[in-house]
């Protein structure tokens, strides 16, 4: 005869015979809150942000819904409009109006970038840590991340010596931290000895720790209008199928100098960010990608999946894997709802 279980049956009794209930913490929203694991403080996100040289008015990225290139007073509004809803970071990137094959106009005194954190440093001074991308892709013709020898290939070191003429110039503008995300090697020791060597000892460095040549970056080069001309990234950035190659970067980057250590992109590389956390002795970065933002926002705009949900349930899962703050194009949004 067939008898309906007791409960003890169904949930297994614990201690002196009392039935454990996982589901008591999960019955209302306000009990999920006061028990959830992983979460985000606004303070800990970064919101990535283009300025566009010569722009008259902000122009949307096709491919990235909500997103824009920035004139100089759009970025001053967008950058109040982050820092009140309390997002911690600013991550500069900038769109010149011309190109060179070494990427001149990086380095001049007066250029883009420079003027763009000049600017928002203007608009909210501490209010939040204003950083700049130090890379050449957005500068140079041939759209790489450095200097080209004469047959094509990567010139780590004079690339190197590029980057750390950058970061000094962007620390002259007044910047809180640099992020070398060129993956060249010895970049984020070269960086440290010439902000040293200028007296920015307090400039920090944000070190693009495993940055995996992935095919998430689309979107993101439709924002910074890089036409890669000939070959691939793949000679200067980890390969997706290696995660012990991420280790060695890190015990890299820490011993030359990094502040932060960072992995990108975030959603498919959840198992790295987790290896990092486990071995940084300093905090680890993790940035939602272009394409990671590019495929929510297109699979919502179909009806496909409830929006607010994919963006608050990708947030956790990079949290969950042990990143202590997060790149991320929805940093605005979420910083008001977990306000809320």
């Amino acid at each position: 005869m067939n008898r309906i279980p007791a409960t003890s049956d169904i949930t297994g009794a614990g201690a002196g015979g009392l039935t454990a209930r996982p589901h008591r913490l999960r019955r209302t929203a306000a009990l999920r809150d006061l028990v959830a694991e992983a979460r985000w403080h606004p303070g800990q996100l970064v919101l990535p942000l283009f300025v566009r040289e010569g722009a008259a008015e902000p122009r949307p990225v096709d491919s990235m819904p909500g997103v824009v290139q920035h004139t100089l007073p759009s970025l001053r509004k967008a950058a109040r409009e982050a820092v009140d809803a309390g997002v911690g970071g600013l991550m500069l990137f900038a769109v010149p109006e011309h190109k060179h094959p070494l990427g001149s106009g990086a380095l001049d005194p007066d250029g883009i970038l420079q003027r763009a954190i000049r600017e928002t440093l203007d608009e909210v001074g501490d209010e939040a840590v204003v950083m700049s991308d130090v890379c050449l892709d957005e500068f140079t013709d041939h759209g790489h991340c450095g200097v080209l020898t004469p047959d094509g290939r990567i010139d780590n070191d004079a690339t190197v010596r590029r980057y750390a003429a950058m970061a000094v110039l962007h620390a002259e503008a007044g910047v809180h931290c640099v992020g070398p995300s060129g993956m060249m090697d010895g970049q984020v020791g070269a960086v440290r000895r010439a902000l040293d060597d200028a007296g920015h000892t307090g400039v920090a460095i944000l070190a693009y720790t495993a940055k995996y040549a992935s095919a998430f970056y689309g979107p993101f080069r439709d924002a910074v209008e890089c036409d890669l001309r000939g070959g691939d990234r793949t000679t200067y950035q980890m390969d997706p199928r290696d995660r012990a190659g991420a280790l060695r970067a890190l015990a890299l980057d820490q011993e030359q100098g990094a502040d932060m250590v960072m992995v990108k992109p975030a959603m498919s590389y959840l198992d790295v960010v987790r290896t990092v956390a486990d071995h940084a002795d300093v905090p680890v970065a993790a940035y939602q990608v272009s394409g990671e933002y590019a495929m929510v926002e297109a699979a919502a705009a179909h009806g496909w999946i409830d929006r607010k949900r994919a963006i608050e349930e990708s947030l956790a899962s990079v949290r969950r894997a042990g990143a202590d703050l997060v790149l991320t194009y929805w940093a605005v949004e979420a910083a008001r709802w977990a306000g809320r």
